[in-house]
């Protein structure tokens, strides 16, 4: 059984390990939710050990990180919701959440952010949060701009992915 740090009615957020790398791979090595996320469309493994290091070390330095959820009846892992800090902008953070597929369309992206959302606000004090989507996906540009009432910036160009993605922030 993980310890969760914060929990909703239905996820628990824990914190990544180095121990980790199952669950990881098991996220970011499904092609449906690695497509919308990197260029390749897949992540190689090494590329899931990077990624599971930098949630450590964000982690370590920040004391956030795109943390794993889980489901709290099962305990099965949903996917990974949290945030990141954004380089050189103080109280300023990026929210992110993903989702394996049989976790899709049942409300958890929605569920997951509003409390990391409540989390940046309360604990970390932000002022602003950001978040972006591959323009493809429309399922998350609805979660942002629709249910969590982020507003529209303009485009940024996601070097992961080589393309510009929509932009978007949140006042806190």
């Amino acid at each position: 059984m993980r310890d969760y740090f914060m929990t909703t009615a239905r996820l628990g957020f824990g914190i990544w390990t180095a121990d980790d790398l199952e669950p990881a791979k098991a996220l970011w090595g499904d092609p449906q939710v690695s497509k919308y996320i990197c260029a390749a469309g897949v992540f190689t493994e090494g590329e899931i050990e990077a990624r599971l290091a930098l949630e450590c070390e964000n982690h370590a330095r920040y004391g956030v990180q795109y943390w794993p959820v889980f489901d709290l009846a099962t305990g099965s892992h949903v996917g990974c919701c949290g945030l990141r800090p954004v380089s050189g902008e103080a109280d300023v953070y990026e929210l992110g959440f993903h989702l394996k597929p049989d976790f899709w369309g049942k409300g958890l992206a929605v569920e997951g952010a509003r409390a990391a959302i409540a989390y940046a606000k309360d604990t970390l004090h932000a002022r602003e949060l950001r978040a972006g989507h591959n323009p493809k996906n429309t399922n998350s540009r609805h979660v942002l701009a629709d249910k969590l009432g982020f507003a529209f910036t303009g485009e940024e160009y996601y070097p992961p992915t080589g393309l510009m993605h929509p932009s978007y922030k949140l006042e806190l």
